[in-house]
């Protein structure tokens, strides 16, 4: 049983019953301090009413799409939510969390403002997971944050590693798996998983493959005990009404099926950028990426990295600087945009 590890507070915690957790089936709602009527904005009447804690159908279309269970589902706001509630429902002030550089800078942010110590353990030379290191320094650790794709490599964790890092953690810490962009490779998730490890905690999003950033929508995905957990701490209505419609229809059969020719097409232009920039000179490495993006590395004896990022920057081509990240210098990730933007990058490229 995994609840020895959530965090003692959560664990006695009676959680803020909401007006529309504690449900009913009334025509007249007096109970949530709600105005009575709705103003019109994009034909949504119902604005004057507080959204569904945990919106039924946007849960068991998700749970569908990820092939797991809906009590194995928590909707947040974003994959960032996730992240902080992993922190809040497992972090004791004397415990610490572990990530390995260079990967997404929400781990380090995050434990920084709940007050959580954070230890690191950088990525091997191939940017995978150092196991030893890990293993050396779990004493005191509760949560191990890796990324795969991780973000800013592209590179998928071995799989062999991450079943080893979970077999590790054990009863002793919780894994959290950030898949933000599995979308791109979904046959490598690790959602399949959630039955055999019950320290696993999958972070997923609808900001990549799914187009809605703007909506703000993400995923916590892991046994019903983890979720019954966070489910205390998360605030009593996190998904707004227009976000869960929206998101509700990206998760129709329609939608499904739209995300993935959209995967294609990117997958397809990641493909012919790689091309034009293997032939560059100015070009000295490009890594292997399962998402929708790559990490270059430039040749600083004709530009550095930082060099090439500023004189797009200055072109009105913005891309995302790592030449200061660890085992970085000189790299830059490039999202894979549209055919027309990705011939822009090349062409501002040549320049150089």
């Amino acid at each position: 049983m995994i609840t020895h590890l959530i965090k003692s507070s959560v664990q006695e915690l009676t959680p803020y019953q909401s007006a529309r957790k504690i449900g009913g089936n009334g025509t007249i709602w007096l109970n949530a301090n709600e105005y009575p009527t709705s103003p019109n904005i994009l034909g949504l009447g119902t604005l004057n009413r507080y959204p569904e804690p945990q919106p039924d159908e946007l849960i068991r279309r998700y749970a569908r799409y990820a092939g797991v269970r809906p009590e194995q589902v928590l909707a947040t706001r974003g994959g960032d939510e996730a992240i902080e509630l992993i922190i809040r429902t497992f972090c004791e002030p004397t415990d610490s969390v572990l990530y390995c550089p260079p990967t997404y800078g929400m781990y380090a942010v995050s434990s920084t403002a709940f007050d959580i110590r954070a230890k690191t353990v950088p990525l091997t030379d191939d940017f995978n997971l150092d196991l030893p290191q890990i293993q050396a320094n779990l004493d005191g650790t509760k949560v191990v944050f890796v990324c795969s794709p991780n973000n800013p490599t592209g590179n998928l964790l071995a799989h062999d590693d991450i079943l080893a890092l979970l077999a590790m953690t054990k009863d002793r810490a919780i894994v959290a798996l950030d898949e933000a962009y599995i979308d791109f490779c979904v046959d490598k998730s690790f959602a399949r998983e959630l039955d055999n490890f019950d320290n696993l905690i999958i972070v997923r999003t609808l900001s990549k493959a799914f187009g809605l950033a703007g909506i703000r929508c993400g995923f916590a995905l892991a046994n019903s005990q983890i979720i019954s957990a966070m489910q205390k701490i998360i605030a009593p209505y996190p998904i707004p009404a227009p976000t869960a419609l929206i998101a509700t229809t990206a998760l129709s059969d329609d939608g499904i099926g739209q995300m993935q020719t959209h995967v294609k097409t990117t997958l397809d232009n990641k493909a012919w950028l790689v091309r034009e920039l293997e032939s560059l000179p100015i070009v000295k490495a490009i890594y292997p990426s399962s998402a929708n993006f790559i990490l270059v590395k430039f040749d600083n004896q004709i530009q550095s990295g930082q060099a090439v990022f500023d004189k797009l920057w200055e072109t009105g081509i913005i891309l995302r600087n790592q030449t200061t990240a660890l085992n970085l210098a000189d790299c830059i990730r490039i999202s894979i945009g549209t055919q027309d933007e990705n011939q822009a990058v090349i062409d501002a490229l040549k320049t150089l």
